[in-house]
């Protein structure tokens, strides 16, 4: 799998998602076997960029390479200073988001909100790839299959952005109009396929080995994105690239193995965060690590209680340590498919 200059180890993605795919998430997903993680969506407003939340989305300290940036906005001029910036910050691949359906983004025309007006869409990409081509650095997309069932143009914008520059195009098999509701669909991710020449990367309700292999045959993608079913199960990756490659299923992680990955994220966590932020923000990744295990909703509410790192870290250590008494490993996982959007979903 190649974009631009980088050749990548494999054709899982981590997908950009607000609130979630901060630098310790991105890097736990590359530990068990994602080949590519896309950061959380940076706001192109210039007023924006000294707020602590754009400063922590903007933080690659220690995050292998090659380092993607998702830039969000509606203005063609202000799109190519984001990426420009964020290049200055270490970006070393540009996504322009053209897929988010949160209203509080759509309100304001960014996010998938910029597929109903194609010119405007076509003006943004066109500046970005002007400000990120003279220095070597791609420009990717992502985008869904439309604004709504009856104004599908995922395929006429795949070619419009290729024409413009655009490396790779990433789809997302819903409409703006169906949010996270109902089921992806995956011929019009087939269609942009056989429309375009730069690689393709499905995305959406990809939560299981089975349904991975499902989805690249049914769209003849080159790559593969996995957006929530890894919240909570970042080996998700591990699972689909050795089904993918052997047609054999994993056995599940060693309770240990959690324990290990877990404790670890949450002090990568507090570190990117600071204890206050850091301790109320880890809930939601606690609660999605434990969601399905003997008694992890009852320790959830106890866990919630905590307001200190050093607490918090105790609690979640001595209940896997009493899981482990009871398994070696975690049950089987179940598939993953959701209705929620995203933790948060501002720009």
């Amino acid at each position: 799998m190649q974009i631009g200059p980088y050749s990548l180890p494999n054709a899982l993605f981590v997908a950009p998602m607000a609130g979630v795919t901060d630098r310790p998430f991105r890097q736990l997903c590359r530990q068990f076997g994602a080949g590519y993680a896309v950061s959380e969506m940076v706001t192109s407003r210039r007023d924006l960029w000294n707020s602590l939340k754009t400063s922590r989305r903007a933080n690659h300290e220690g995050e292998p390479g090659p380092i993607a940036v998702q830039i969000a906005g509606t203005d063609a001029p202000m799109m190519a200073e984001a990426a420009a910036y964020n290049m200055d910050r270490g970006a070393q691949i540009i996504d322009i988001n053209m897929g988010c359906p949160a209203k509080k983004v759509c309100n304001k025309w960014a996010g998938s909100a910029l597929m109903q007006d194609e010119a405007l869409a076509l003006s943004i990409v066109e500046a970005v790839v002007a400000a990120c081509a003279p220095r070597g650095v791609p420009v990717t997309l992502k985008m869904r299959t439309g604004w709504c069932q009856a104004q599908r143009n995922a395929v006429a914008l795949a070619r419009a952005a290729e024409s413009a520059g655009v490396q790779m195009i990433t789809v997302h098999g819903r409409t703006r109009e169906q949010g996270y509701r109902g089921q992806a669909e995956y011929e019009t991710i087939a269609a942009v396929k056989a429309a375009v020449r730069v690689p393709v990367v499905a995305n959406g309700d990809i939560d299981s080995p089975h349904k991975a292999r499902e989805v690249l045959a049914a769209t003849g993608a080159d790559a593969l994105m996995v957006g929530r079913a890894a919240q909570g199960r970042p080996w998700i990756f591990r699972e689909i690239g050795h089904f993918l490659a052997t047609g054999e299923l994993l056995a599940p992680p060693l309770v240990a193995e959690l324990r290990r990955a877990l404790l670890d994220h949450l002090q990568d966590h507090y570190r990117l965060y600071g204890e206050f932020t850091g301790v109320r923000s880890a809930r939601k990744h606690i609660g999605w690590y434990l969601r399905e295990l003997p008694g992890g909703e009852a320790f959830r509410t106890r866990m919630n209680a905590l307001d200190e790192a050093g607490q918090q870290l105790q609690a979640v250590a001595d209940y896997l340590d009493g899981l482990a008494q009871l398994m070696d490993r975690l049950p089987a996982s179940p598939c993953t498919n959701t209705e929620q959007e995203p933790m948060d979903a501002t720009v």
